[in-house]
């Protein structure tokens, strides 16, 4: 007894610790691909370990040698001793062999590949410290102040920094420069001597609309991701910084991302601006009882893309912005997504504010997925179903109990 006394002090004492270790590090921004106006940014500027998605400009840069035809796709570049013992992640290159030029570039969207990288720098800037000052210029080129290179790969260095925006402004800059080599971040998997190599980006793999571009990790940074996706003919491109867990990073991004296409095209830029700061990073997963087939309540853990409630403004107290709205239940959960996502488009200024939130349940021997949307008043839960109605879309106001 007295060992859980001990444990539980201990868990209620490091808890708190963690999530600032969580703050201290997150940071994340939503641009317009096409305006580079900012929807949403929270510690946008603050800089940390860019890791992996360093590799984004040694492309661009590759890119850049491409455009101007000082190389070409089945260009052989030679691997020397320097790049073939870099750390994993890699191909396992030997020193002396060549690799293609579209193969290093393969090598780097899909498997983060360090010697790769290391490679293109060498090809590029004749050494990998040479590459790194071409990178950082390139960066004050396109307006990256915050940011400094040290590497082509993102393998550990303390002067190697960057910033949500910086990496939003390369994200973007990707996109609009080389739109022809941009196709490359969409890449799901490819062959190497024989060898199928599938992509580490699983929000692209998973997420409606998503076409790229990187991820990133190492322990100083936590687990980052730069994103781009498409809803409409719209393009958002997203930035986080500092994830506990891949998944956890993952769920943030599709969460701002919904966020983002549920605003809309509409505002002003000052309206644009108003939404920066209102995003706040994730809570620990919550639990909530529901009733099972036998009439039984049991408690369980709320699934992915648990949503943080947007925060109330002043004249409000918190508990009157807990209400949700539902919009289906389905047995999958991309299906209970696409629900939840399509509803708050469908929304507008009024579902502007709301967060998605699957949450799983179990029915008997059955598991179903709850498509809800949160963070209304009650007024606005119950004229968001009106709304809905009207298009013959289901909607239950859900209370803050529920």
């Amino acid at each position: 007894m007295l060992c859980l006394v001990v444990l539980a002090v201990s868990i209620s004492v490091l808890s708190p610790s963690l999530a600032m270790a969580r703050e201290s590090r997150y940071g994340s921004i939503i641009t317009d691909a096409e305006t580079g106006q900012v929807v949403s940014a929270v510690n946008p500027d603050r800089r940390s370990y860019p890791a992996s998605l360093t590799k984004m400009m040694t492309l661009y840069l590759l890119f850049d040698e491409l455009a101007a035809g000082r190389l070409k796709l089945d260009s052989a570049l030679p691997v020397s001793r320097h790049a073939s013992a870099q750390a994993p992640s890699k191909l396992g290159l030997a020193p002396g062999e060549h690799i293609k030029v579209e193969d290093l570039v393969l090598a780097l969207v899909t498997k983060s590949a360090n010697d790769a990288a290391v490679v293109a720098a060498e090809a590029i800037g004749g050494t990998e410290p040479n590459f790194a000052t071409l990178m950082t210029a390139k960066a004050r080129a396109l307006g990256m102040n915050g940011t400094t290179y040290r590497n082509a790969s993102g393998l550990p260095n303390t002067g190697q920094v960057s910033t949500p925006r910086d990496q939003a402004t390369l994200a973007r800059a990707l996109i609009r420069h080389h739109t022809h080599y941009y196709r490359y971040f969409a890449t799901r998997e490819f062959q190497w001597r024989g060898q199928v190599i599938a992509s580490h980006n699983r929000l692209m793999l998973n997420y409606p609309g998503a076409d790229g571009i990187k991820t990133g990790y190492i322990a100083a940074s936590g687990f980052n991701l730069a994103a781009s996706a498409v809803r409409d003919g719209r393009r958002l491109i997203g930035v986080v910084f500092g994830g506990d867990t891949a998944a956890w990073r993952d769920r943030r991004m599709a969460q701002l991302l919904d966020s983002g296409f549920a605003r809309g095209n509409g505002g002003t830029g000052a309206e644009m601006a108003s939404a920066v700061e209102d995003e706040q990073p994730e809570a620990a997963p919550v639990r909530a009882s529901v009733k099972t087939g036998g009439g039984k309540t049991k408690l369980l853990k709320q699934a992915a893309l648990k949503a943080p409630t947007a925060r109330p403004a002043a004249a409000e107290d918190a508990d009157m912005v807990a209400w949700a709205i539902q919009v289906g239940a389905f047995s999958g959960f991309k299906p209970a997504h696409h629900a939840a996502a399509g509803a708050a488009k469908r929304l507008g200024g009024l579902g502007a504010r709301a967060s998605i939130d699957v949450d799983e349940a179990k029915a008997g021997r059955h598991t179903v997925y709850r498509a809800r949307l949160i963070g209304f008043t009650e007024d606005q839960a119950r004229a968001a179903c009106r709304k809905l109605a009207k298009s013959k879309r289901e909607c239950h106001v859900v209370m803050p109990s529920a």
